[in-house]
């Protein structure tokens, strides 16, 4: 699977995860207000006929345990009113507040919009009674809206981390196609200088004595064209044939045996030959020549780089080894992201273009097998056997 395709169905997954959260938060809180709201209703009731009865209770100990009902609602906002509307008393209200009037009366009509009122007869002969109106505690009201101070949350950050991705992809992207043109005129820069140097050389030779340097000449040329060829093929399907890497490798690191340090010693150790696999050879030659490059340099110009080649039935395993400065193990997976780079002056998509390489455009697989700091670095390639 190409790698867009994963981020594509990672951000699913991610969303289909955080609606499936908030759904489950939103059921459960809403179960729990309603659990809450009916043993609120069976307290105030309970409150109510305690209310009532201790008009008519003669026993003590009756008194007592009515008043121990009465004294146990102390989250349920009430208010005790006469058949005529006039408040007798309140509970659980704003004790500071609860000495305005009009705050009381604002209240009473709160509570007998929220809820019918208990109406407690305490004098049925004379049809005297009082109305017990309340309203839903704060625990209850909080948790009705809990939910919906969630999902905003959810969404909100939801939100945010979809911009702070977006933002930090077009990121990357700009700093791959800065990448890109550098190193497409860093890629131009080697042929061009060479022919410009031959072209001078051609100027200081005698005529019979130019076949050598004509040779050159169309080396760096052909070096042109294959360089043209592997930047179309960068965002299209390249064509894969199966190819003998043994051959391929011989010619990618003879032609970078000759352009770099002679303190640089090549090696190339194949463990059985006939290393078969599909791949596309400028794009394949230019992985190779990335990961050399690249050797090099964590070399300082000076150092062996080994190239082992290896297969089995289904597989085929190329590694490339230097004796470089090394790479921390935290950053065995950095090291292929766009920007990574230990040099001063580089950008830092060698490396991340490799990986897309080896990975999209070959369905390999490329990481760091051993590093060590100071002491070298070895990078595996795996590819499918052909």
């Amino acid at each position: 699977m190409k790698a867009y395709e994963k981020k594509r169905w990672w951000k699913i997954s991610i969303l289909v995860a955080a609606m499936f959260i908030g759904a489950f938060s939103l059921w459960y809180t809403r179960s729990l207000v309603k659990e809450l709201a009916v043993q609120e209703d069976k307290k105030i009731k309970l409150w109510a006929n305690a209310t009532k009865q201790l008009s008519t209770a003669s026993d003590e100990n009756e008194i007592n345990f009515l008043l121990d009902i009465i004294k146990e609602n102390e989250t349920i906002p009430t208010i005790l009113a006469d058949e005529n509307g006039q408040i007798l008393s309140h509970r659980n209200l704003d004790s500071l507040k609860s000495l305005d009037s009009l705050y009381l009366v604002q209240e009473l009509a709160m509570m007998k919009e929220e809820h019918e009122p208990i109406r407690i007869e305490y004098d049925p002969v004379n049809h005297r009674y009082q109305n017990l109106y309340y309203k839903n505690s704060f625990i209850l009201t909080a948790l009705k809206t809990y939910p919906f101070i969630q999902l905003s949350l959810i969404a909100f950050f939801a939100l945010m981390s979809y911009f702070a991705l977006s933002s930090s992809r077009r990121a990357e992207q700009n700093q791959v196609w800065v990448g890109m043109s550098k190193e497409t005129a860093h890629q131009l820069g080697t042929p061009i200088s060479s022919l410009r140097e031959w072209h001078n050389l051609l100027k200081e030779t005698e005529k019979d004595q130019q076949e050598e340097i004509l040779k050159e000449v169309d080396y760096d040329l052909r070096r042109l064209e294959l360089i043209t060829e592997r930047f179309s093929k960068i965002g299209s399907e390249p064509i894969l044939k199966a190819e003998n890497l043994d051959l391929v490798i011989d010619k990618s690191i003879g032609y970078l045996r000759n352009r770099v340090s002679s303190k640089v010693n090549f090696s190339i150790d194949i463990g059985q030959p006939g290393n078969w696999a599909k791949i596309n050879i400028p794009l394949f030659d230019w992985v190779i020549e990335n990961l050399c490059k690249n050797a090099i340099d964590a070399m300082d110009g000076n150092g062996s780089l080994r190239i082992s080649l290896n297969h089995d039935a289904n597989f085929v395993y190329l590694d490339i080894t230097d004796t470089g400065k090394g790479i921390p193990r935290g950053k065995f997976k950095t090291v292929f992201k766009p920007g990574y780079t230990t040099k001063k002056r580089g950008w830092g998509l060698g490396l991340s273009l490799v990986k897309r390489i080896v990975h999209d455009y070959h369905n390999g697989e490329i990481y760091v097998r051993h590093s060590e700091l100071g002491k070298g670095t070895t990078f595996r390639i795996v590819l499918d056997a052909a």
